[in-house]
C-alpha cells in the first residue's frame, strides 16, 4: 500500500491544500532547524572560548527568534492539520453516503449496507490521525531529512556518511514492522466493521426488545462486543507501541554513533567545536522525521485501509440515468407486466411474475405474506430498483409507452412521495418534519389552515394540541419524543401536504392499532378524491378493502417453502 494514496489527491480537494501547506511548513522548518544550530553553535563555541556574552547579544536574539518561529510553524501545523483532517473526512463520509444513496436498494445488498455504514461511521474517523499526524511527518521525511543532510555533508563529511551509512535503517526496520501489521490491520478494520454490523443489528431491534420488555436479553452479547472490542484495541495500542520501541531504539543507536565519533574526533583535536555543536544538534533532526514517521506508521495503515475502502465503495458503478423526461403523472398509467427480480442469496424471485396497473385516482392494495416481494414491487415503481425480466413502463395521455429505465430518475421521483413503513424524522421541529417534502423555497410558507388540515386528515392534531410549542416543537433523531404510532401519523401528514401525484405507502398502518388505522383509511380517501396515484402496501385486509384494485402477492409469487 503506497505511503499516500493518490486518489485522495486526486478527489478530495481539502487533501490537496493541506498537502501543499504541509510542505511548506516542512521547508520553512528546515531552514530555521539550519539556522538555530548555526546560531546555538556560534553562541556555545564562542563563550566557551571566553568571548564576552555581550557580544552575542544578536545571535542570542536571532536564536529566540528562530525557537519561537519554529514553535508557531508547530502550532500552524497543529490547528490546521486537525481542521483539514476533519475537512477530508467530512468530504468523503459525504461523498461515499451520496454515492451509497445513489446505488439505490438494488445496488447494495444486506451486508453491503451494514459495510457502508460501518465505514462512514467509524471506519473513515481513522484517517483523521493518518491526516493530521503521519502524512506531516511523511513530507517532513521526504523534504527536511535530505536537506539537513546535505547540511551536515557541508558541514562534517564523515559525519554525514556514518549519518546517510545507517538512516537506511529506519525504513528498512518500518517495511519489516510494515509487512508485520499490514494484515493485521486490515484484519482489525474488517473486524471493527462485523462488531459494528452486530451493533447496528441491537440497535435497529432494540425498539422492538423493549416493547416486548425484553430489552436486557441481549445484555450478555453486548458485554462479549464490548470485549471483542477491547481485544481489538489492546491488539492495535500493542502493535503501535512496539512497532515505537523498535524504531526509537535504532535511532537512538544510530544518533549515539554519530555522537561517539563526533567526540572522539574533537577529543583528538581533529574536528573545531562548532562544527561539532552544529552536527550533534542537526543529527537528531535528521533522523526525527523519519522516526516519527514509524511511530505513526500504524495511524498510516488504518487509515489507508479506510480510504482504500472508501474509494473502494465510490468504485462500485452506478445505475445507468435514463435520458426521456418523465410524463406527467396526472394522466399517465404505469404498468407493471410479468414483472420478476431477484435477490442475491436467494433460489426463489420476489416478486416472480407480478401484473400491476397504476392509474390517476385510484387506489391499489398489494397484499401477501412477507417476503413474497411487495416492498420490491414498490421500490419498481418508485425507481429504486431495476427488473430482471418482465415490463415496467409508463404510458402518457398519447399511448406513448416509455420503460422505467430509460426516464432521467430526477423528473421521474420529483412527481412522488413514499411513505416507509419506518419513516424517517430529523432533528428538528414538527413543522418542518411535516413539510420536509415541500420543494418550495420557502417551505414554511405553507397556508396554516392546509397545514391543520392535514394534520387533521392525519389524526395527529391531538398531538400538536398536547406537545408544549405545537407546531414548534422540537423532536430528536428518527422523531425521539414521539411514539411509534406518532411518528406514522407525522409522517402521513408529510404525505398529505406533499405535491406528488404518485403516492407509496409502505405499511403505513404498521404501528397503528384497529382504531387509529381508519385515520389512513380517511387519508386513502382524500388522497383518491384528490386524483392521486396511490400504492398501498399492507398485511391487513381491513385496509385493502377499501382500495380499488386488490392485487395478492399469492398471484405472482409462491409464499415461502412452497417451492
Amino acid at each position: 500500500m503506497p505511503a499516500l494514496d493518490p486518489r485522495l489527491l486526486r478527489q478530495v480537494a481539502p487533501a490537496r491544500r493541506y498537502v501543499a501547506l504541509t510542505a511548506a511548513v516542512g521547508v520553512t522548518t528546515g531552514a530555521l532547524v539550519v539556522a538555530q544550530a548555526l546560531l546555538l553553535a556560534d553562541v556555545v563555541a564562542a563563550v566557551f572560548y571566553g568571548a564576552d556574552v555581550g557580544a552575542k547579544r544578536a545571535q542570542v536574539g536571532a536564536l529566540a527568534v528562530v525557537v519561537l518561529l519554529r514553535a508557531v510553524l508547530a502550532w500552524v501545523q497543529e490547528r490546521y492539520g486537525e481542521r483539514a483532517a476533519t475537512q477530508v473526512v467530512a468530504q468523503l463520509r459525504q461523498d461515499v453516503l451520496r454515492h451509497g444513496a445513489s446505488l439505490g436498494a438494488g445496488g447494495l445488498t444486506s451486508s453491503g449496507r451494514t459495510a457502508l455504514v460501518a465505514l462512514v461511521t467509524d471506519g473513515l474517523e481513522r484517517l483523521q490521525p493518518y491526516l493530521s499526524r503521519y502524512l506531516p511527518q511523511l513530507v517532513a521525511a521526504a523534504v527536511l531529512t535530505p536537506a539537513l543532510l546535505a547540511v551536515v555533508l557541508w558541514q562534517d563529511p564523515l559525519s554525514a556518511l556514518v549519518i546517510a551509512v545507517t538512516l537506511p535503517l529506519v525504513p528498512l526496520f518500518m517495511a519489516l514492522v510494515g509487512l508485520m501489521t499490514r494484515d493485521a490491520s486490515a484484519r482489525r478494520l474488517v473486524t471493527m466493521q462485523r462488531l459494528g454490523s452486530q451493533v447496528l443489528d441491537l440497535l435497529v431491534g432494540l425498539p422492538t426488545l423493549v416493547a416486548l420488555g425484553r430489552e436486557r436479553g441481549p445484555a450478555a452479547r453486548v458485554r462479549r462486543l464490548g470485549q471483542a472490542h477491547r481485544h481489538a484495541t489492546n491488539a492495535t495500542l500493542r502493535t503501535a507501541f512496539l512497532s515505537s520501541l523498535v524504531l526509537e531504539l535504532l535511532t537512538t543507536l544510530s544518533v549515539a554513533l554519530v555522537a561517539v565519533e563526533v567526540g572522539l574526533r574533537l577529543l583528538h583535536g581533529n574536528l573545531g567545536l562548532r562544527t561539532a555543536l552544529v552536527v550533534l544538534v542537526l543529527a537528531p533532526e535528521v533522523y526525527l522525521p523519519l522516526r516519527q514517521v514509524g511511530t505513526h506508521f500504524h495511524a498510516s495503515t488504518d487509515g489507508l485501509a479506510a480510504a482504500d475502502a472508501a474509494f473502494a465503495a465510490l468504485g462500485q458503478p452506478l445505475p445507468a440515468d435514463g435520458t426521456l423526461d418523465a410524463p406527467d403523472l396526472r394522466t399517465a398509467i404505469i404498468e407493471l407486466r410479468d414483472v420478476v427480480v431477484r435477490h442475491e442469496g436467494r433460489d426463489e424471485s420476489a416478486p416472480d411474475g407480478l401484473t400491476l396497473t397504476l392509474r390517476p385516482g385510484t387506489v391499489v392494495a398489494m397484499t401477501g405474506p412477507s417476503g413474497s416481494g411487495k416492498t420490491t414491487a414498490a421500490q419498481v415503481v418508485l425507481r429504486l430498483r431495476t427488473i430482471d425480466d418482465g415490463v415496467a413502463e409508463v404510458v402518457d395521455v398519447d399511448g406513448l409507452r416509455t420503460p422505467l429505465s430509460q426516464l432521467v430518475a430526477r423528473t421521474w421521483w420529483d412527481q412522488l412521495c413514499w411513505l416507509d413503513q419506518d419513516p424517517v424524522l430529523v432533528p428538528g421541529t414538527l413543522r418542518h418534519n411535516a413539510l420536509l417534502f415541500e420543494r418550495r423555497s420557502d417551505a414554511h410558507a405553507v397556508d396554516e389552515d392546509r397545514l391543520a388540515a392535514a394534520a387533521v386528515a392525519a389524526g395527529f392534531e391531538p398531538v400538536v394540541a398536547d406537545v408544549a410549542g405545537g407546531w414548534d416543537a422540537r423532536v430528536g433523531r428518527d422523531g425521539l419524543g414521539l411514539s411509534a404510532g406518532q411518528r406514522q401519523r407525522l409522517a402521513l401528514v408529510r404525505v398529505l401536504l406533499a405535491d406528488a401525484q404518485l403516492v407509496v405507502l409502505d405499511e403505513p398502518t404498521a404501528h397503528l392499532d384497529g382504531v387509529t388505522q381508519d385515520v389512513v383509511i380517511a387519508a386513502l380517501d382524500l388522497l383518491r378524491r384528490q386524483g392521486r396515484t396511490v400504492l398501498v402496501v399492507s398485511h391487513r385486509e381491513s385496509l385493502a378493502a377499501h382500495a380499488d384494485v386488490v392485487v395478492s402477492s399469492l398471484t405472482f409469487a409462491a409464499p415461502e417453502g412452497a417451492r
